[in-house]
């Protein structure tokens, strides 16, 4: 049933970052209502797909929730997406809040026939700085916090280069989260519900600057900032004789324990490799001498050498060889489904585990419109009525479809 079992959550979100929080919500046993427009979600056009609409990143961000197909432009969905909201505890959008002033759908509305709905609002910058109706994407937010910058640090070529995944997006979202359980907490205590702004900008620049704000930290600087191992050159995957390896030798006991299986006693001597302080003064020649003794065997073999002296190592894995990495092969952390329409797929397990309140298998991402009719009964629509407002445009079903 999951610890969040009973918190009804209407998500008005699209693309990532506020479909992967309520994603998250949903997982954790709240009954998420996406309400999607008659388009859809766009990101059930990303991806290769067996059916038109289903695709991939809306299949893995969409599970554990229901999908009602309602046209917010018509005053008939609008007040249909208000007849939710009043027995709803949580909305979440992630588009600007003077798009959803415009819906007449802001906390200054919603809150009147709702007081203990919480409000949550993922979007780009917090409302009371210049930036405030600005238009953010992940990209965007990834170069204005600076890791594009710090990529380049750690490059050959010197070039910004963006993360090669929507980082911004799913960390954002996981704020969101976290934000929304802690205000359904204090509404449990107090019945109030309130307005959550949970923004891009601040949220990754507090992300970044955790790491590497340094020296920064202090009035006057004392440096430029920056955490020195992590922009060393040689802070990568290492090669071997025939591939590569990810390692991390880092305490003074594991060093100890390198030196003794890799024979190179003669470090323990080196000033620069003998002490925690030595190593970080010192990082980009310890990492780099990392990376010549890694080369000189076959992955396998530091594999075990490495195991067995109890320094952390993995592979460096692929996008397919993960699905295969024992580990998750044994905690079925990747099952093959059947989803209704699209046939088998490959489906996520939730990561956490409750050992009061187990999540089930989470329901699977929705058809456009799927949940339309059952949603609308719900919340108190005749079936005559259900069928005007298909008539209408209104609202669409997976069946008008």
């Amino acid at each position: 049933m999951g610890p969040l079992n009973g918190i009804k959550v209407i998500d008005m979100t699209t693309v990532l970052m506020g479909p992967y929080a309520t994603q998250a919500l949903g997982d954790y046993g709240a009954d998420v209502i996406k309400v999607e427009s008659p388009d859809g979600d766009v990101t059930r056009q990303i991806g290769p797909t067996r059916h038109p609409g289903m695709g991939p990143v809306f299949l893995n961000t969409n599970r554990s929730k229901r999908s009602i197909c309602l046209d917010l432009k018509k005053p008939a969905g609008r007040d249909a997406v208000l007849r939710l909201i009043r027995t709803a505890d949580v909305l979440v959008y992630n588009v600007r809040p003077q798009a959803m002033a415009r819906l007449q759908l802001g906390y200054d509305v919603v809150a009147k026939i709702n007081p203990r709905l919480i409000y949550a609002g993922v979007f780009g910058f917090g409302q009371d700085g210049p930036y405030a109706a600005k238009p953010a994407y992940d990209d965007l937010i990834q170069g204005a916090t600076a890791l594009p910058a710090l990529m380049a640090q750690t490059s050959e070529d010197g070039v910004p280069r963006y993360v090669p995944n929507a980082l911004v997006d799913r960390i954002v979202g996981l704020t969101a989260v976290g934000a929304i359980c802690a205000s359904l907490v204090h509404r449990d205590r107090t019945g109030q519900g309130q307005r959550v702004d949970i923004p891009m900008f601040e949220t990754m620049a507090s992300f970044v600057m955790g790491d590497h704000m340094g020296g920064l930290t202090y009035d006057p600087p004392l440096d430029k900032g920056g955490y020195a191992r992590h922009l060393s050159r040689d802070r990568r995957p290492y090669k071997t004789s025939d591939g590569y390896i990810c390692v991390i030798v880092y305490n003074d006991k594991q060093w100890e324990s390198f030196f003794a299986a890799t024979g190179r006693a003669d470090l323990r001597d080196d000033p620069r490799f003998a002490s925690f302080a030595g190593r970080a003064g010192n990082i980009d020649h310890v990492y780099a001498e990392l990376a010549r003794i890694l080369e000189t065997k076959s992955t396998a073999e530091w594999m075990d050498i490495l195991t067995h002296a109890d320094i952390p190592v993995m592979p460096m894995h692929d996008l397919e060889s993960l699905l295969s990495d024992p580990h998750m092969v044994a905690t079925d952390r990747f099952p093959v489904v059947d989803h209704p329409t699209e046939g088998k797929i490959r489906s996520m397990k939730v990561s956490a585990n409750w050992s009061e309140t187990p999540v089930e298998t989470p329901r699977l991402a929705p058809r456009l419109g799927e949940h339309s009719a059952e949603v609308l009964r719900e919340a108190g629509y005749s079936g005559d009525e259900i069928a005007a407002m298909v008539r209408d445009g209104v609202t669409r079903t997976a069946a008008s479809r």
